[in-house]
């Protein structure tokens, strides 16, 4: 009798692995590791991307620890950080683009609907640094603030990357007049040097910043603030709009960060004795149609200023593998810290 003889083919699978900057469920800062499971497509509209570089922003910090609006109700569990990003399709197109995962690693998974194209000739640092101020700045001004030609325009807390965007478009998109406030007072004087008309330290008594914003709403009155403090800073500026009985100029006050306090004390008398509209800038409240005009108007056009040094940025870089200094490094006032993969 013929003994009968089974094969069994056995399939060996190589996991991917790659280095991240990765957050763990246990808390503390994100770590740098080697051996992170690479992404994969899961349909249609998702695209892999191989990373160039990374900013490393406010808002990626807040969104790592969980203190951001917009993960709140996460599920906990090691993931990559890092919203945004640049590098490279498939194909070898260079693109800026959101990330489905985590961007601070060498490969991540996109959609393929939230990408914009790089102009030849800019800068990788530049362009992985600028979107995020570009969004905090442009979408401000455009779809909250309305700017007008011959506006005139307060910019508070100038003096940080995203301070100093705002003011170079204030310009480009026709402000007559800008004042920029802020704390550093080299940085407020470089300001000046970018198109600000006045500076506002606001290491002064609060009696002597009020009464300059007074005389200004007097002289020319404030058409927009886009504001970056909130807190004690927008109080004040708050105090100096309040009017008497008197009919008033209309402000469009735009909050787009919180870096002096998440809340403000605000008295019902500011808001019944000015012509005042108060909204935000941020995740949420854009609509698609605005999020869509960021991404395939806005974001090209200023990407090719950038390349034809008609908007100044200052980059620092930093190597993945040493992305745990990066995390409590005090950048440079008004600079972005770009992690180059």
């Amino acid at each position: 009798m013929l003994s009968s003889v089974r094969y069994a083919v056995v399939y060996f699978c190589v996991k991917q692995e790659m280095k991240a900057v990765v957050m763990f469920p246990e808390g503390g800062m994100p770590k740098y590791v080697e051996n992170f499971p690479e992404p994969a497509i899961q349909a249609e509209d998702q695209a892999a991307i191989t990373i160039q570089a990374v900013a490393l922003k406010h808002l990626d910090k807040s969104r790592a620890n969980g203190t951001h609006y917009s993960t709140e109700g996460a599920p906990s569990k090691a993931k990559v950080i890092g919203m945004d990003g640049v590098g490279l399709l498939e194909d070898g197109t260079s693109v800026y683009a959101l990330g489905i995962t985590g961007m601070l690693a060498q490969k991540a998974i996109v959609d393929k609907n939230r990408m914009v194209v790089l102009p030849a000739g800019i800068d990788t640092a530049i362009a992985a640094a600028l979107p995020n101020a570009i969004a905090g700045s442009a979408m401000a001004l455009r779809y909250r603030a309305n700017i007008k030609a011959g506006d005139t325009v307060l910019i508070n807390g100038a003096t940080g990357f995203t301070g100093r965007n705002a003011i170079q478009l204030a310009r480009y998109y026709g402000a007559k007049k800008i004042i920029a406030t802020g704390r550093n007072e080299a940085s407020l004087q470089h300001l000046l040097t970018l198109g600000v008309d006045e500076v506002i330290s606001l290491q002064q008594a609060d009696e002597r910043i009020i009464s300059r914003l007074i005389e200004i709403q007097q002289i020319s009155p404030i058409d927009i603030i886009i504001d970056y403090t909130w807190g004690h800073p927008a109080e004040l500026i708050l105090e100096a709009l309040k009017g008497q009985g008197h009919f008033t100029h209309r402000t469009r006050f735009v909050t787009v960060g919180s870096m002096a306090g998440d809340t403000i004390r605000l008295s019902s008398e500011i808001l019944r004795s000015v012509d005042l509209h108060l909204t935000g800038s941020g995740m949420g409240s854009w609509t698609k149609a605005e999020m869509k005009a960021l991404l395939t108007e806005i974001l090209p056009e200023m990407l090719q200023l950038a390349v034809e040094g008609k908007l100044k940025v200052e980059v620092q870089t930093m190597a993945i593998d040493e992305f745990e200094k990066a995390w409590e490094m005090d950048v440079e006032n008004g600079r972005r810290l770009v992690v180059v993969v």
